[in-house]
């Protein structure tokens, strides 16, 4: 078990509240008077989440882009957020970057804080929504027969991180500037037995989503979409990666979903493995943890 995965065990006990969804899942879940809010936090570190020297304006777009990307997953309206953020080098990039994201995406800035520090500068944002279906999607909702689904192709970030490390002309849009799926997110959340997005890799979310619902998922590696330019031997590393934020979900097994996405697997009863690869169990780190 990871550090991080420890914590949050750890944490589970010190988070009873039925809008915590016992810490399985992307967001709370909070009922509030006659609205359902939607609230959830992610941070970012540099040399971990964006490269040191990177544009600030980058990181900016894509730490609001990130948190959206998990109201997506429940099917949400964003109504605003609230920025935690470390003063450092180029405040100006990040603050024109921070207001092309907060129109792009039609969210308001709330508030937040600010503090100095030595060392690599973290950043951290909250996301408000509100609720557009009841019940609000879940990882814990699939059962065995479902089908499991993928908005798009995974890779593309890994692709576009080694363009911007290596200082290449191939397009690192994805890592840098990812766009989180809102539209696709609300018109599924309708129709989904379960959802989430996919932030550390497709087999480690995949494990993760079938954990929460008390199910296995066997991938069909085939049926998983990948970028074009991508060589067809780096397919597994690419379901490692991660960043891609696209959104994984199940559906009744004769369902189609409302947009486009690719069927990439079934979910089964649970085996001592909570996802598989074409059958088999898939050998070594399953996608990015925090150690």
């Amino acid at each position: 078990m990871s550090k991080e995965s420890a914590l949050i065990a750890a944490l589970r006990a010190l988070a009873p509240h039925p809008a915590a969804r016992g810490l399985q899942d992307d967001c709370a879940v909070l009922d509030f008077g006659g609205e359902t809010l939607i609230l959830t936090h992610d941070m970012m570190v540099e040399a971990v989440h964006w490269l040191p020297g990177q544009d600030m304006a980058d990181v900016a777009w894509k730490l609001v882009a990130t948190n959206l990307s998990d109201l997506a997953s429940k099917g949400a309206d964003p109504v605003g957020v609230l920025l935690g953020f470390t003063l450092g080098d180029n405040d100006a990039r990040f603050l024109a970057g921070l207001d092309e994201a907060l129109t792009a995406f039609a969210v308001p800035l709330l508030g937040g804080d600010t503090v100095s520090a030595n060392g690599p500068r973290s950043l951290g944002l909250t996301a408000l929504g509100r609720a557009t279906c009841r019940p609000v999607p879940d990882r814990r909702g699939a059962s065995a027969g479902d089908a499991l689904w993928i908005t798009g192709p995974v890779g593309a970030a890994m692709l576009g991180f080694e363009a911007l490390r290596d200082g290449t002309d191939a397009d690192s849009t994805t890592f840098r500037r990812p766009t989180p799926r809102l539209a696709e997110g609300r018109a599924l959340a309708h129709h989904v037995t379960a959802m989430m997005d996919v932030s550390d890799g497709l087999l480690i979310d995949s494990a993760r989503m079938a954990e929460a619902s008390g199910v296995t998922f066997d991938i069909e590696s085939t049926a998983v979409p990948f970028p074009a330019r991508l060589p067809s031997a780096r397919h597994d590393e690419a379901m490692r990666w991660g960043e891609d934020y696209e959104l994984l979900f199940t559906l009744p097994p004769d369902a189609t979903p409302p947009v486009p996405a690719y069927r990439i697997g079934l979910a089964t009863a649970p085996t001592r493995s909570s996802v598989t690869l074409d059958g088999a169990v898939p050998h070594g780190t399953l996608g990015y943890t925090h150690d």
